[in-house]
């Protein structure tokens, strides 16, 4: 992080922590008083790399390496003219090798690696795929809208549950005042023994620290889910991706020993073969280790190999 600095006036973040640095396009850093200094004009071109540049195009580094912020700018661009989902394809493979053309177009823009080709192929996609992006687009903004919804929600329950707490913070820090008032009232004009006054005092004030704590316990019922969805509300879902692939299937592993056959590792204790095997400690349990294990596995070995087989 200290390494960190502009290249044209050398300035770093060791020698001035508040040091702002800006990104472009072209992936290159400048603080944010040369970006003042160079494109008072509105444009201009990157000290480095010669890549033709406007002011309004910088923005604050985010990460420690400006690739980084590169990769993710361009992300956004490429994935705005690439917007199909997987239901736009009739089998999953085919949306993996879109997803893999995508990836590939990211990291040529990224790392400079045939940059005009690349944005020809983008180009000539966005041609063809006019109506299916415009479609995307609208049907992304409407989810947004949605989700922004549900979160503005979620908010206003928040807000709602905590000026609850606070109130019942309110009420009950008054109870307690109103207790040790009456006890001072008592004392003042009682009769009783200040004993028994305390000790009344201290019943009721045992009652009020149950009753606050059987409130605390009580569990409020709600409509809501944490996501901020009402409950019994319908909400617009994609449907699951229909996979048409075979499914792996596990199939338990033969170890062909050539040797008698060996316990199985639940037989080992019954058999008598961990009477002379040292129990395990508890640090070695930690790992997951049990004596029943080794035990296995030197047996495995020594009746590895012992019949003879012709090649």
């Amino acid at each position: 992080m200290d390494d960190q600095g502009c290249p044209r006036c050398k300035t770093t973040k060791y020698r001035n922590p508040s040091l702002k640095l800006m990104v472009n396009v072209c992936g290159h850093t400048l603080c944010e008083n040369c970006v003042e200094m160079l494109f008072v004009r509105g444009s201009g071109n990157c000290v480095q790399c010669d890549t033709p540049l406007r002011k309004s195009n910088f923005r604050v580094q985010l990460f420690e390496d400006p690739t980084v912020d590169k990769e993710v700018e361009i992300r956004k661009k490429v994935l705005k003219i690439y917007n199909k989902r997987d239901i736009d394809f009739s089998s999953l493979r085919e949306y993996n090798d879109y997803l893999e053309q995508v990836e590939d177009i990211v990291y040529n823009l990224t790392n400079n690696i045939d940059v005009e080709n690349t944005k020809l192929r983008m180009e000539q996609y966005q041609r063809e795929n006019r109506d299916i992006i415009q479609r995307n687009k609208a049907k992304l903004t409407r989810e947004q809208e949605e989700l922004e919804e549900l979160l503005l929600l979620e908010q206003q329950g928040n807000e709602q549950r905590r000026l609850e707490v606070l109130q019942e913070e309110q009420r009950q820090l008054q109870a307690k005042r109103k207790n040790k008032q009456a006890l001072l009232d008592e004392l003042e004009q009682s009769q009783l023994p200040a004993t028994i006054l305390l000790a009344q005092h201290k019943v009721r004030a045992a009652q009020l620290e149950t009753e606050i704590e059987q409130q605390k316990q009580a569990v409020k019922p709600t409509n809501l889910f944490s996501t901020g969805i009402h409950m019994r509300q319908t909400v617009s879902l994609q449907p699951v991706p229909r996979i048409e692939e075979i499914l792996y299937q596990y199939k338990p592993l033969q170890v062909e020993t050539y040797g008698p056959p060996v316990p199985e590792l639940e037989q080992l204790g019954r058999l008598g073969y961990l009477n002379h095997v040292r129990a395990a400690m508890p640090q070695d349990t930690a790992g997951g280790y049990t004596s029943a294990l080794a035990c296995h596995r030197a047996v495995q070995d020594a009746l590895s190999g012992l019949f003879l087989v012709s090649a």
